[in-house]
């Protein structure tokens, strides 16, 4: 594009283009001064070009005090560099403008963070500044990164006959999930709108309308607290949805979508073929401690309270574990041979500042023909109990074994945790690698033992694994549902299920959490309307696209990845929200504001 502020942008000129005078407009980068010579990296949205201009030169002076950041329009003529001062890393680093005139445009005040050096700078200096903090190289290339894979989903998703379509904003409260974001209604006094925490409601609809396929990069409005892997009040996802398939059928439609996403913006790491492993949510919990494993990390938790409950062992306060409806967990890891005592120590000390008792272990070595155990719980266990301890988990005299001891949910939860932090001190984890699997079967419910009643563990509008005939006579603890999760690296990056298309079946799912008919038709009165006139069997899925660009940008934190984000206690430090607004706005919205 030519026009009089630009004849190029900062990235294309190369070699073929010396001789020629250009124009360019950016952002001055950074200035190096040589005395009789000025250098000016000029940066825009592409990239840099090196601008140089002699002291003899009347526009020396003026550019010469010019702050960073700056902006600026040079003319000039395309030159060689010198071989010493030739740059291969980027794209104009074998030529420089020769600076003929120059024009400030913009300019900039003192910093309040630099652009250049890419330095570590505290985050609230970084959210409150955010149109700087995008300035720079690392910021610019993750937020680019994510129009990018949007785009590729976009297209990947047009190409599978997906049809685009946007539900509304502006919608009516749930009583499900997190806490709704409240939108007052001027010309309804005394009612509210409430932002959608997801489009589920309206994406079956879209389904029962008679559409195949949609999908739509939707945004959510959640009421929660930050963390480090999630926003607080808003996110984005790729919601999705679709007419008369079984469970399976999502999963092959959307993984290759998936495999083809992380091949493409991996920058070389290895991403599992497809079809990614289908894991029940019982064997994973029983192997990893979590529903969502990270299988770059080869250790499998073993349950072997059977060998701690045996008379070859006699350690009391596991058997009192025991005794009292607890299991015994095992970790065990395949080469510790190398490692001191002070390893085994530290990773003790780890557990008790969890929270934890401690982290019991047993180390091995072969002494003549016999493999003997060492460490403080090791003579508690006779030579037999050693031995089927080492044939159970796996190991040899090179290995190591940690044990976990509490009621089920509580060693299965630790024993988890503790696995990643022992593979992260082995640094076992393929960092090079995108580990996805599918986590199935999951439990339509749980028992809350605060509320000492039962609940859902997961959607429920999900369709139950068992038929409507059968299910007032099945134990609801063993009711399994037709949901899934598509799981990443240890993060979980999408919830998805087949729906329950059928009213009736919708009463009785309910029901069973203490929901009359009343209540559900009063509650979800749009949807069990549109179920009732004739709904196919219908599914889908919603991955987190904030959670898929942390994984591929390999950021720990979110925010790394959102163009203008809440910090973590949900404020906007940029633009001051949320803020006070006047009593006239009040007075016409009808709403009182009561000050603590």
């Amino acid at each position: 594009m030519k026009n009089k502020y630009r004849s190029h942008n900062c990235s294309e000129l190369t070699e073929k283009d010396v001789g020629k005078d250009v124009i360019l407009s950016g952002w001055l980068h950074r200035k190096r001064d040589h005395g009789n010579l000025l250098f000016i990296d000029l940066r825009d949205h592409y990239g840099l070009t090196q601008c140089v201009i002699e002291n003899k030169d009347k526009n020396f002076n003026v550019l010469e005090k010019l702050k960073p950041e700056t902006v600026i329009l040079v003319k000039g003529s395309i030159v060689k560099r010198s071989s010493e001062t030739q740059n291969k890393d980027i794209k104009t680093g074998m030529i420089e403008l020769k600076i003929k005139n120059f024009k400030i445009l913009s300019e900039a005040k003192e910093l309040p963070l630099p652009v250049f050096g890419e330095q570590d700078y505290p985050e609230e200096i970084r959210l409150k500044y955010r149109f700087i903090d995008l300035r720079r190289n690392e910021m610019h290339r993750k937020i680019k990164l994510r129009s990018d894979v949007i785009s590729f989903i976009r297209k990947k998703m047009i190409e599978n006959n997906f049809l685009e379509f946007q539900t509304p904003i502006l919608t009516a409260s749930s009583p499900e999930g997190a806490r709704d974001f409240l939108v007052p209604s001027r010309t309804h006094p005394g009612k509210f709108y409430a932002l959608p925490q997801a489009p589920q409601q309206f994406k079956q609809m879209i389904m029962i309308s008679g559409f195949d396929k949609y999908f739509q990069i939707a945004p959510c409005f959640r009421d929660e607290d930050g963390r480090a892997d999630r926003s607080p009040g808003e996110h984005y996802q790729l919601d999705m949805e679709m007419a008369f398939v079984e469970q399976e059928d999502v999963l092959k439609q959307v993984e290759p979508i998936f495999y083809e996403i992380f091949t493409k913006f991996s920058k070389g790491k290895n991403v599992n073929t497809t079809p990614f492993p289908r894991i029940t949510y019982k064997e994973s919990i029983e192997k990893y401690g979590t529903d969502k494993p990270d299988l770059r990390n080869p250790i499998e938790l073993v349950d072997v309270t059977e060998i701690f409950d045996s008379p070859d062992v006699k350690l009391k306060i596991f058997k009192e574990i025991i005794k009292n409806n607890g299991v015994v967990k095992a970790i065990p890891t395949k080469d510790t041979s190398s490692k001191p005592r002070s390893f085994f120590d530290n990773l003790n000390n780890w557990a008790i500042s969890e929270g934890a008792s401690g982290l019991a272990y047993i180390t091995f070595e072969k002494d003549k023909n016999e493999v003997i155990g060492k460490g403080p719980i090791a003579k508690f266990f006779s030579s037999e109990a050693l031995k089927n301890l080492l044939k159970k988990c796996k190991v040899n005299e090179k290995g190591s074994i940690f044990f976990v001891a509490n009621k089920v949910d509580e060693a299965n939860k630790f024993a988890g945790i503790a696995r990643q932090k022992i593979a992260e001190e082995l640094n076992i984890i393929d960092k090079k690698k995108f580990s996805f699997c599918w986590i199935v079967d999951f439990p339509m419910y749980h028992y809350d033992e605060k509320d000492k009643k039962i609940d859902f563990s997961h959607n429920p509008f999900s369709m139950p694994q068992i038929d409507l005939n059968n299910f007032e006579k099945t134990d609801p603890l063993k009711i399994l549902a037709y949901q899934y999760d598509l799981v990443c690296n240890g993060y979980e990056l999408s919830s998805g299920a087949i729906r329950n298309h059928i009213p009736e079946y919708l009463y009785k799912v309910f029901e069973k959490v203490g929901y009359s008919k009343t209540m559900v038709e009063k509650n979800f009165s749009g949807m069990i309307k549109a179920l009732s006139y004739g709904a196919p069997p219908h599914g889908g899925m919603a991955p987190g696209i904030d959670r898929i660009l942390m994984l591929l940008a390999d950021e720990k934190n979110i925010r790394e990845v959102t163009l203008f984000p809440l910090n973590q206690n949900g404020q906007d430090l940029l633009m001051n929200a949320p803020s006070e607004i006047s009593e006239e706005q009040l007075k016409e919205l009808n709403i009182k504001n009561l000050k603590k």
